[in-house]
Order: C-alpha cells, then structure tokens, then sequence
C-alpha cells in the first residue's frame, strides 16, 4: 500500500470511529443502566486490532487514547497507555492465538474490559471511595453494559475493514 492509501485507510476508519464515539459520548451517558455508562472507546481499539493486527492495533489505540484522554474528564495519560496495549495485545492474540473473527473480538473485549474495571477497582479503592462490594457491583454492572455494545461495535468495524482493510486499496 502507498502512503496515500495508509492515510485514506486509517482516515476511514476514524470516520467508523465517529459513531462509536458519538454514542459513547453523546447519547449512552444519558441513559444508564443501574447507574453506569457504556465506554465504547475500548471495544473500537479491540475490533480495530483483531481486524488489522498488533502494530496498527497499537497505532490506532494511542489516537484513540488521546481523545480518551483528551476528551473525558478525569481521564489521564493512563487511558493512553491502556489503549496501546489493549489493541497490542488483542492484536496478537488474535493474530496467532484466535481467530480475526467476532470470537477473537468478544474475548479480547472481555479481557481488555476487565483489565479496565480491574484497575479502575484497585484506583477506587486506593482512594477509598466506597466499600468493595459496592465499587464490585458498579464494576459487574458496566463491564456488562458494554460488553453488551460489542456486535455494533464489531459491526461497524468489520464494514470498514470490508472496504480498506489489509491491501484492499492496491
């Protein structure tokens, strides 16, 4: 691939990111489920890397942890690196472990998902913010709500990669 069609590639996928995003950030804040929002930002990295591979996994993370970490409050530079290691890793999985399918997307959205609420837990409870069966029960209840989203989120990744994925635009 040329350069040319590397940026039309990527610059295609951030427009499949922008619907993800703009439900992550615009419309399913607004409805929780029993007090806890989707974050669809992680299951984009993970369908990106299963559908590319590690190294543009790991690219793409690192722009979509910017605008985590940009975009939401409260987010630091931790989101970031979370980012880049989630499409790294579920990259690799995929690309010699799994299969680059909806079943290697699920298990890595598991995986990355709970590492996020894994360490979003060790964080609220260093803080001491609430008791842990409390900060459990909110952690059980959004890992679910997102997991949830996974098949759209795949979705809309998979048709992307239908049209540019790999050495489609040679």
């Amino acid at each position: 691939m040329t350069r040319r069609d590397q940026m039309i590639k990527w610059l295609v996928y951030t427009l499949g990111l922008l619907p993800v995003w703009v439900l992550d950030a615009y419309i399913l804040n607004r409805f929780p489920l029993r007090g806890v929002s989707p974050t669809l930002l992680p299951l984009a990295v993970v369908a990106a890397a299963v559908l590319e591979g590690a190294f543009a996994g790991a690219a793409f993370g690192l722009g979509v942890g910017l605008l985590w970490a940009l975009g939401y409050p409260g987010m630091g530079g931790s989101a970031v690196l979370l980012l880049v290691l989630v499409g790294l890793i579920s990259g690799s999985v995929t690309q010699y472990m799994l299969t680059q399918s909806f079943f290697g997307c699920l298990i890595c959205s598991v995986g990355a998902l709970a590492a996020q609420e894994a360490a979003r837990l060790l964080w609220a409870l260093f803080i001491q913010l609430a008791p842990l069966t409390v900060l459990l029960e909110v952690a059980l209840y959004e890992f679910l709500w997102t997991l949830a989203w996974t098949p759209l989120v795949y979705l809309i990744f998979r048709l992307v990669f239908r049209k540019v994925g790999l050495n489609r635009l040679a």
